[in-house]
C-alpha cells in the first residue's frame, strides 16, 4: 500500500524591505545557514556563543515569517547574493 502525502511548495522569494529589517550580524548568520553550518560551527566562525547563534536564527525565523530555520536556510540560499549586497551595502 503506497501513502501519498501532501505537500506545500515552499515560496522562496523575498522582497528587499524583508531582508532590509535584518541586522547585518542576522544577515552573516542567514549566509552561514545557508551554506549548511551548524550552530557551533557558526558559532566558532562569528566569535559568539551558541546560545547567541540560536537567538538569531530566532530572530531572523519571525522577521522573515518563514516556520523554521530549515525554511529561513533555504531562502538564504535562494537570495545568497542579494543577502550579500544587502550586507555590504549596509
Amino acid at each position: 500500500m503506497t501513502t501519498v502525502v501532501e505537500t506545500r511548495p515552499f515560496d522562496v522569494s523575498v522582497d528587499v524591505a524583508t531582508l532590509a529589517r535584518l541586522t547585518v550580524r542576522e544577515r552573516e548568520v542567514l549566509r552561514c545557514l545557508a551554506r549548511g553550518e551548524t550552530n557551533r560551527v557558526l558559532a566558532r566562525r562569528l566569535g559568539i556563543a551558541e546560545r547567541t547563534v540560536r537567538a538569531h536564527i530566532t530572530s531572523v525565523v519571525r522577521k522573515l515569517g518563514v516556520g523554521s530555520r530549515f525554511e529561513a536556510s533555504l531562502l538564504a540560499f535562494h537570495h545568497y547574493d542579494a543577502l550579500t549586497e544587502e550586507a555590504t551595502a549596509s
